[in-house]
């Protein structure tokens, strides 16, 4: 079965239903099961529970049958999402615009390379799918 992990702020934002919107999307075509991904980062102070997530998911989108809920704690999103996504043996990612901006930024801190497909490639087997919030 096909594993598909969307990475969503909590609350929703308009950014985050359109990302998540095109993930129930892929999951259902390619038969697939979804994990929903919400990171409380540790200097917010603010922190999401996996069922605030799925009560807000499924307020706005309904029951997703063979969906799984993952809130995860960590200083930066990006890492934490890399540490889910290696966790999940994932094969889709489906990240928003505005997240492939902050991982590019991430990633040019640490190397030369701002091309944030080739970095997760080397780094995790799986499909990159980024959506722009104007869908």
């Amino acid at each position: 079965m096909t594993q598909i992990v969307v990475p969503v702020r909590y609350p929703l934002s308009e950014h985050s239903r359109a990302t998540l919107a095109e993930a129930i999307e892929i999951a259902q075509q390619e038969e697939g099961s979804l994990t929903v991904l919400h990171i409380n980062l540790y200097q917010n102070g603010t922190r999401a529970s996996r069922s605030e997530l799925k009560r807000a998911v499924e307020s706005e989108f309904g029951h997703l049958p063979d969906t799984r809920y993952s809130v995860r704690s960590g200083l930066l999103v990006e890492e934490t999402i890399l540490d889910e996504i290696a966790s999940e043996e994932t094969d889709i990612v489906v990240i928003g615009k505005k997240q492939a901006g902050r991982w590019r930024k991430m990633i040019q801190r640490i190397t030369d390379d701002p091309d944030v497909e080739t970095y997760l490639r080397q780094r995790v087997n799986c499909e990159i799918v980024t959506v722009s919030p104007d869908l």
